[in-house]
């Protein structure tokens, strides 16, 4: 009997909330479309509602046009958040790094929640490199024969990192772009100024609530993992945990001398070591670590270093980019729906402006964080993309921060803590931690759904409450 014809019976032992979201799960992965046209319909949708609001036509397709590449840096950036981490999960160095700490749980319960620690934490550094790892962490304790772990308990796991924490560290989209005055569209600079660090993810409210959802999200992991009388492991789901990247072919032509010497390789490195040194030694270093071309720099020159040899750089590179094809695709959609967003119509009101006029009627200081967090998170659901989404939200709710007073590094955190939320349902991102695991979505949701009727209210009373204690300043223009 196959893993998937056995499988009914195991779910039916499960609680009713694990039952509930593994049938959702089976549910959206046949019938929801790609997410790309999700953003599509944004498009469409926007373009309709400006239309309404009494822009022209013209208007419109020009502010469509225009807004088109308008984030085509902070894409690209995006795309090295990307690259860079796969890069540097998969190097040998790393995987060696995997197959000694996989050693470590004593018990498969605590195997999942070791893995759910670890991804969080790499998640605060990069999102990618959490997915990645975590599925090779999974992979390397699965191979394990003296402990018995639910292989679906730690691919759950395995996500927590982007389905918890990884908005609320230097890897966050928002925080990154709010950051950065060169990567943000111009009708967001003129409502927001520049929000550096200091005021986002390095507020003691934000770390705070980040230690609660790792210790919420670690302990939910342990309870939830089935017992080993009850756990279905990778073997017994059909799935060969001992893969491993195959190691580089022999040199065959004098012309591959360069691909296969590590002389470029540390010369590219001397080079960019140089550089970091310099940038650091003449900024702040939580300056130097706000700029985004700074850090994918940095990460990416550690990947080339991990991996020795330029040809198995170049290799791993190659694998990475098909997980970045969402955001080369999507990408330029939000900056479309951004610029129709932010477009006057004659009488000088444009959509942003109508929606904050609406947020800020229905909202106070004190209500704001609630209700912008059920609403980014709701929307989040239907639009995974951290940054592309905080494009399209940030002209409007950030406008309605500024007319309630509401600390604006705050509101980016509302923003945050909420936009992780659907991830944890959504397969979206799961993708890449799917490709790694050889599992389907259907596989692990169940878990990251028990996760989310936790995290839902503890992130929205978190919200509310943390930001009772900060006070509003007036938006920075550079």
């Amino acid at each position: 009997m196959s893993f998937e014809a056995g499988a009914k019976p195991r779910a039916e032992g499960e609680n009713l909330l694990a039952r509930i979201a593994l049938r959702f799960a089976a549910w959206s992965e046949h019938w929801f479309p790609d997410a790309f046209i999700f953003a599509a319909a944004a498009v469409v949708v926007v373009a309709v509602a400006a239309l309404v609001n009494g822009a022209s036509a013209a208007v419109v397709t020009k502010s469509f046009g225009d807004g088109f590449w308008s984030l085509i840096p902070f894409t690209m950036q995006q795309v090295m958040v990307v690259i860079s981490g796969y890069v540097i999960a998969s190097s040998p160095p790393v995987a060696r790094l995997i197959d000694r700490i996989a050693a470590l749980p004593r018990s498969g319960r605590g195997a999942v929640a070791f893995i759910a620690i670890v991804t969080m934490a790499l998640s605060l550094i990069n999102w990618a490199l959490s997915l990645v790892f975590g599925g090779l962490l999974a992979r390397a304790i699965a191979e394990r024969e003296d402990l018995k772990m639910d292989y679906r308990a730690a691919g759950a796991a395995a996500y927590m990192g982007l389905g918890c924490t990884w908005a609320l560290g230097v890897s966050s989209s928002a925080a990154q772009l709010q950051a950065n005055a060169g990567a943000m569209p111009k009708a967001l600079i003129e409502i927001t100024g520049v929000i550096p660090f200091t005021q986002t993810i390095f507020l003691w409210q934000s770390m705070a609530m980040l230690a609660v959802l790792t210790v919420v999200s670690t302990l939910i992991a342990y309870w939830s993992a089935p017992s080993p009388s009850r756990a279905v492991t990778a073997s017994m789901m059909g799935i060969d945990a001992a893969t491993r990247t195959p190691p580089l072919r022999p040199r065959e032509r004098p012309g591959e001398y360069l691909e296969y010497s590590p002389a470029i390789t540390l010369l590219l490195a001397a080079l960019a070591g140089g550089w970091l040194i310099q940038e650091f030694a003449a900024k702040n270093w939580i300056l130097a670590i706000s700029n985004l071309n700074t850090y994918n720099f940095g990460l990416l020159m550690l990947g080339l270093l991990l991996h020795w040899r330029p040809r198995s750089f170049l290799n791993a590179t190659a694998k990475a980019v098909p997980a970045t094809v969402g955001i080369l695709i999507q990408f330029p959609l939000y900056g479309g729906v951004t610029a129709i967003m932010t477009a006057m119509t004659p009488e000088g009101h444009s959509l942003a402006l109508r929606l904050a006029e609406f947020f800020s009627s229905i909202n106070t200081r004190e209500s704001f964080p609630v209700v912008m967090g059920l609403y980014s998170a709701a929307l989040g659901f239907f639009i995974p993309s951290g940054g592309g989404k905080w494009v399209l939200e940030a002209p409007y709710v950030m406008q309605a921060a500024n007319e309630l007073k509401v600390h604006l590094g705050w509101a980016v955190q509302v923003y945050n803590a909420a936009e992780a939320l659907p991830n944890l349902i959504n397969p979206f991102f799961m993708l890449p931690l799917l490709g790694v695991l050889g599992v389907k979505a259907r596989d692990i949701v169940g878990f990251t759904a028990l996760q989310l009727a936790f995290h839902l209210p503890i992130v929205l009373f978190l919200l509310w409450a943390l930001g009772l204690t900060l006070v509003y300043t007036p938006p920075v223009i550079p």
